[in-house]
């Protein structure tokens, strides 16, 4: 199933009649990466935010369905742990073992406070 950035991409490469192999060779990697990519099998790599608008002139609205696109198709993130302290830690660590368990109501309250 396609990501958000995969659904991007492929609406990329029809209005600009490209294959994913014209595309994977402006980005520089294999067709078989961009299409683990593209299904999320990968995350998208962050030089994209930048190479995607130069490599096919986006305007400032395609830039930001992009970047909203990479946003949404994340699978993973990684959080440097090394200078936490030990209440840092467990908070990080106690949100993201709780998150798949909360309900609705709870995420937006928690949202809410963060952007406080």
């Amino acid at each position: 199933m396609l990501t958000e950035f995969g659904k991007f991409a492929r609406k990329l490469r029809i209005d600009r009649n490209e294959l994913l192999i014209d595309m994977a060779n402006k980005l520089g990697v294999s067709p078989a990466f961009l299409s683990a990519v593209e299904v999320g099998k990968k995350n998208v790599p962050e030089a994209w935010k930048e190479s995607f608008p130069r490599l096919y002139d986006l305007d400032l609205s395609a830039q930001e369905s992009l970047i909203n696109a990479i946003e949404n198709s994340v699978r993973q993130i990684k959080i440097n742990l090394y200078d936490k302290n030990d209440v840092d830690k467990e908070l990080i660590l106690s949100f993201a073992r709780k998150l798949q368990n909360m309900n609705t109501n709870d995420k937006n309250t928690i949202l809410r406070l963060l952007k406080k």
